[in-house]
């Protein structure tokens, strides 16, 4: 029979509720992955689940579940109480305790690498939509730099739809760092840009290439401008797009043509 807790003093759920708040990881290292199918995606994708929270309500659906683990630490409390702790306004009742994978930057850059670096991104919905098309389109990873969202917010673990547990990413990295070791290893980097001189249909995207995502108020950072190559998307009539929909555009463009010349 799963453990109990009835009070939102307890401190594993004082926890959750910090990190939730904060945007961010528990004390000890694990995201906030809510939904069913964020915890399905979890188990699919092989990651080390600490503990799944679930709802009186939906308890039996829970095990169910997830029975074919071992040692997994399953604890029930009463709706009105999950209700206290959810970051969704309609949660489904259930929420895993997850230890995301641990990347280093080597591992995003190696073979022919397609980049995706979030310039001060702040929405996670954004940002986790962007590591969903990086997923859809084969990058080989996503760099959050130092001043964007943390990956871990639970926003945008919704919006990755689980590919945040599976695509390569480093978070929080200085840009003078990112810098250096897209130039150290001869990438492309390009900077998304509405008025920029080169248009995306004649780029050659099937090289070692980065794309840089600028923040949804100023665009690109003019660290990153000034030591990448401008890239726009050729548009009707609007000049600018969401950053998540301008990613996936580039991202598709890249997967186009690599997969033409294979």
């Amino acid at each position: 029979m799963p453990a109990e807790l009835t009070s939102v003093k307890n401190p594993l759920l004082k926890d959750v509720r910090r990190a939730i708040a904060r945007g961010g990881l528990t004390s000890d290292g694990c995201c906030i992955a809510e939904t069913f199918h964020l915890l399905e995606e979890a188990i699919r994708s092989e990651c080390a689940i600490q503990t799944v929270i679930a709802s009186e309500s939906v308890r039996a659906t829970v095990e169910r579940r997830v029975g074919g683990l071992r040692n997994l630490n399953i604890i029930r409390v009463p709706d009105t109480l999950y209700a206290e702790i959810s970051a969704t306004e309609s949660g489904q009742g259930v929420m895993a305790l997850v230890k995301p994978p641990a990347w280093q930057l080597d591992q995003l850059v190696r073979g022919n690498p397609l980049l995706v670096i979030l310039d001060g991104i702040q929405d996670p919905g954004n940002a986790g939509a962007i590591v969903r098309a990086a997923e859809a389109f084969g990058a080989s990873g996503v760099i959050f730099a130092k001043g964007s969202v943390s990956p871990y917010n639970p926003k945008a673990i919704r919006a990755s739809a689980g590919s945040l547990f599976r695509v390569p990413l480093v978070a929080a990295l200085d840009p003078s760092l990112a810098i250096a070791a897209v130039s150290q290893r001869k990438i492309e980097l390009y900077a998304a840009m509405p008025r920029a001189p080169i248009s995306l249909s004649d780029a050659d995207l099937s090289r070692k290439c980065a794309f840089v995502i600028g923040s949804e108020g100023r665009g690109v950072s003019a660290l990153w401008s000034d030591s990448a190559q401008g890239l726009r998307i050729p548009t009707s009539e609007v000049e600018s797009l969401n950053a998540a929909v301008a990613a996936g555009i580039l991202l598709y463009e890249s997967w186009r043509q690599r997969t033409r010349a294979a």
